[in-house]
């Protein structure tokens, strides 16, 4: 199939009509029809079959389209690089990309230094999964990222600036008042305890999986979530323990829960992401030191 095949096949395959593909793709509807007759022609057999005026992929479109799919969706990614090397970093704005947990508390401590150091510059800030991060900084679309846990691309580089830990947020009495008094709760004293996880596909819940693993010990998980603030809220409003990183736990609400070390010690490293082709920017490395002494702060709260 040549690339024009393909243009005409996928719009098809969206719209379910010629016509509707024609609009779609900014042709005339005869061009569409006889782009796809070629097509067809070459591969040697039908892609559609029309039923009551609509266009019905075959057994062979169907098993084609995810590959097409895919295709476009690698040229979308060549189109937005494309773009940020054209608006590659004007002097004055600086893009950051954060987990969630750090643009609650971490995040404005850090800006409010970085802005004592250079006023005139614009930030853009998006808080995303660390999964979309590492994507959007591959891509150039951002000057620098910062996650949980080490991230190993050949396009990015990655400094550590420090290891924060996971704590333990309990609804006021939750827990025996022992335990809250001493301060300190292994993951052993919660096996019979209501836990919100966050997701296995999350650096923080994949550590504390193996943490658990690693005590033998099995929570009770009633609620999965996908961002650690989301499990904070949980553990506010009475539901469950919260088992998040400290620096979530820097926004609790100590009338309301109670905040305790969790042992064993599993530590979360915080890392600052760059494009590792991306010249040096002194704004991205003004704006990890900041970074780096937030985390501190915060953690030191």
């Amino acid at each position: 199939m040549r690339l024009r095949h393909i243009e005409v096949f996928n719009a098809i395959m969206l719209t379910g009509s010629v016509s509707a593909a024609a609009r779609l793709i900014n042709v005339t509807q005869p061009a569409v029809s006889r782009i796809l007759a070629h097509a067809e022609l070459q591969m040697g057999f039908a892609l559609f079959h029309r039923v009551k005026g609509r266009l019905v992929p075959t057994r062979e479109a169907q098993t084609l389209y995810p590959h097409v799919e895919r295709l476009f969706a690698q040229l979308d990614d060549v189109q937005r690089l494309a773009a940020s090397l054209k608006s590659d970093q004007r002097e004055g704005e600086l893009h950051i990309l954060t987990v969630l947990a750090l643009s609650y508390e971490v995040l404005p401590r850090a800006l409010r230094a970085f802005r004592a150091l250079h006023p005139g510059v614009v930030v853009t800030i998006e808080a995303l999964h660390s999964p979309q991060i590492v994507s959007a900084l591959v891509l150039q679309e951002a000057d620098v990222g910062f996650v949980f846990s080490a991230v190993a691309h050949p396009s990015l580089t990655q400094e550590h600036l420090v290891d924060g830990c996971m704590v333990c947020v309990a609804p006021r009495g939750m827990l025996a008042p022992e335990l809250v008094a001493r301060g300190q709760v292994h993951l052993a004293d919660l096996a019979h305890t209501p836990i919100v996880r966050l997701e296995v596909s999350d650096p923080i819940g994949t550590m504390v999986n193996h943490a658990c693993r690693e005590a033998d010990v099995g929570l009770q998980a009633i609620y999965t979530v996908q961002t650690y603030h989301a499990a904070l809220a949980l553990a506010h409003h009475g539901h469950a323990v919260a088992v998040v990183d400290a620096c979530t736990a820097a926004s609790a609400d100590r009338s309301k829960v109670d905040v305790l070390e969790l042992l064993p010690r599993i530590a979360v490293p915080v890392q600052a992401l760059r494009p590792a082709s991306r010249p040096g920017s002194l704004l991205a490395d003004a704006m990890t030191l900041c970074m780096r002494q937030a985390v501190e702060q915060t953690l030191a709260a």
